[in-house]
């Protein structure tokens, strides 16, 4: 349990949230103590603050997103849900107060939990702000390759192939005449 004050600042980043991946994915949120959407079924379904879907007929779960408090990260927390969320299919991210990032790294390495992004947030007035602060290798896309450089040998320029030779003319027949002969 959250105090109130950092119960209601939870659900309104969750809220922020929801909002801006509402444009690229199918979003459903579970603010406070609702369980609108899960992962899973039955006793053991997992219900995160945030799940982000494909918008296609196959509404396939992408990113599970949970958000945590300056009161929320610690070990506990860590154990009961981050872990569940980093063995579904979909990559985890975990947002977490600034002054905690360093906390949530240990959690997240001592307890093997794979997280695809820790994002930090602070609340500057009454806008919250949020930077990236780990990305998994796994996670990022691939990299385009550089281009090779040439080597001294790939630098001349190749040959042209030389052209066949042409076959020979046949020797000009005379030219028949048609018609009739000239009387001498």
């Amino acid at each position: 349990m959250r105090p109130v004050r950092e119960q209601l600042e939870h659900d309104r980043i969750i809220r922020l949230l929801h909002a801006k991946f509402r444009r690229r994915y199918e979003a459903v949120m579970n603010p406070g103590i609702e369980q609108n959407a899960g992962v899973g079924t039955g006793p053991s379904a997992l219900f995160p603050d945030l799940l982000l879907m494909q918008q296609d007929r196959g509404h396939k779960l992408q990113i599970v997103v949970e958000i945590e408090t300056g009161e929320s990260v610690n070990h506990l927390e860590a154990l009961a849900q981050w872990a569940h969320y980093a063995r579904t299919k979909a990559a985890f991210h975990l947002y977490v107060p600034a002054g905690m990032v360093d906390v949530a790294r240990r959690l997240c390495e001592d307890n093997q939990i794979h997280v695809a992004e820790i994002w930090s947030y602070h609340v500057v007035g009454d806008q919250p702000r949020f930077v990236l602060v780990h990305r998994s290798r796994e996670a990022s896309p691939p990299r385009p390759k550089p281009a090779a450089r040439p080597t001294p040998r790939a630098a001349a320029p190749a040959k042209a192939p030389a052209p066949k030779p042409k076959k020979a003319a046949k020797a000009a027949k005379p030219k028949k005449t048609i018609g009739k002969k000239r009387k001498k």
